[in-house]
């Protein structure tokens, strides 16, 4: 057992690097341990790489010489979730949190483009490492805490270089999903964006088609990721000029984004803002490319619609907007519009004093007007409940008044504006 403090890590090409692996927890121990009683497990993948570059954010994937079914035996609550690429998803005796633990392997060829034909189980974490996409996920940790970096991943790392493993060319003719792996592997978070050495954009740019063998919800769970990192301007910019953006949205005039913030749906919607099409029409199209959600496409096509109107700092629009809107769609389309003045305007608003609900029924406002239940009456409650809201009006009789100002008996009922916005 080693201890959970921080160690030197020499590596293969002879770099010095300290890895903490006081940021294991002790049931990261009592996996890795029970494992090693039996054969022989290393930690890999993205917590190495996080571990070098500042902290892990990743959860703690292990390589190990020992089969799927030796695995299971030693964690009984174990999940299969790709046993036949040596996958188990472990689990301890308490508790759901669970350890991507997978066989070494050694691969043949990717026929279908994504997945290999056969998968050979081997003993060796060098030809392991060896088949992995990028140099900097290409690392992994022994039973004695010594950093095993064949393709100098750590010295990419530092440097900044995102590279492939051996040839690029060949890596994303391997697997088309590479592709967007890159990028969503330029984003260093508070270290800015790495840099793809000339090889890798090459290849990225001849091997686009490999995108086609891709399922678009893997595409589109890829793309939201590289929209939710904090550098994700200047990656669609890169996506953008190597062909990328054309490939995976299809038909969607897209552009580029700059100084958005937001989540990443509202990113999305603004990459698709110079498209003319109907709000419907761009989900339609998105949800085709990227198989989004439903609520995810509600959020676009509200957006897209919206995208030439923002709310004013005018209070009576404010409460309107407050009230009409779901709060993440007011979130958005602020952030859409980047209108902080507005946002911190209506952060401020105080709160509706008779709240959101309206103060005149359908039962109350017959008996007012002698009108029987109808559209014209449901239309007639919802003009008095937006001057309820937009007023911030507290009693019957305040919004029963303003029927004095508005000609109920004879106008054209549809025309009357309920609350909505805009």
């Amino acid at each position: 057992m080693y201890d959970a403090r921080r160690y030197d890590c020499e590596s293969v090409s002879g770099m010095v690097m300290e890895v903490d692996l006081g940021k294991l927890s002790s049931e990261d121990f009592t996996v890795l341990e029970r494992l090693r009683q039996v054969g022989r497990a290393w930690i890999v993948g993205g917590w190495v790489r996080d571990a070098l570059n500042d902290s892990p954010k990743t959860d703690l994937d292990i390589a190990t010489d020992l089969t799927p079914e030796e695995v299971k035996k030693i964690f009984p609550r174990s999940i299969a979730v790709g046993e036949e690429f040596g996958t188990i998803m472990v689990r301890l005796d308490t508790g759901e949190r669970t350890w991507e633990v997978t066989t070494l392997r050694s691969e043949g060829s990717y026929g279908d483009g994504r997945r290999p034909d056969n998968v050979e189980f081997g003993d060796s974490i060098e030809g392991d490492l060896s088949r992995r996409d990028f140099t900097i996920n290409a690392m992994a940790i022994d039973s004695e805490g010594k950093l095993i970096d064949l393709f100098n991943g750590a010295a990419d790392l530092e440097a900044g270089i995102l590279r492939t493993v051996g040839n690029a060319s060949d890596r994303l003719g391997e697997d088309g999903l590479r592709i967007m792996r890159a990028f969503r592997f330029l984003d260093a978070e508070k270290h800015g964006t790495r840099q793809m050495n000339s090889e890798l954009t090459k290849a990225i740019s001849s091997n686009l088609k490999m995108l086609d063998k891709v399922s678009r919800e893997r595409i589109g769970s890829e793309l939201l990721q590289i929209l939710s990192k904090p550098n994700r301007e200047e990656i669609i910019s890169l996506m953008d000029s190597l062909g990328v953006l054309n490939v995976i949205l299809c038909d969607i005039e897209s552009s580029q984004i700059q100084n958005v913030s937001g989540d990443e749906i509202t990113a999305l919607a603004k990459i698709c803002s110079n498209d003319s099409r109907s709000g419907d029409e761009i989900s339609a199209s998105l949800r085709k490319s990227l198989k989004l959600s439903k609520d995810q496409m509600r959020l676009i096509t509200f957006l897209h619609n919206n995208k030439s109107i923002k709310p004013s700092i005018d209070l009576t629009e404010l409460r309107r907007f407050r009230a009409a809107l779901p709060e993440n769609f007011q979130s958005a389309l602020l952030h859409y519009h980047s209108a902080e003045k507005i946002r911190s305007t209506l952060s401020n608003l105080p709160k509706l004093q008779a709240g959101n609900s309206p103060i005149i029924d359908g039962n109350k406002l017959a008996q007012v007007t002698g009108l029987e239940p109808s559209r014209k009456l449901g239309r007639l409650k919802g003009w008095l409940h937006r001057k309820q809201i937009e007023l911030d009006l507290t009693e019957e009789s305040e919004v029963l008044d303003w029927l004095e100002n508005i000609d109920w008996q004879k106008e054209d009922f549809e025309s009357w504006p309920i609350l909505v916005w805009p």
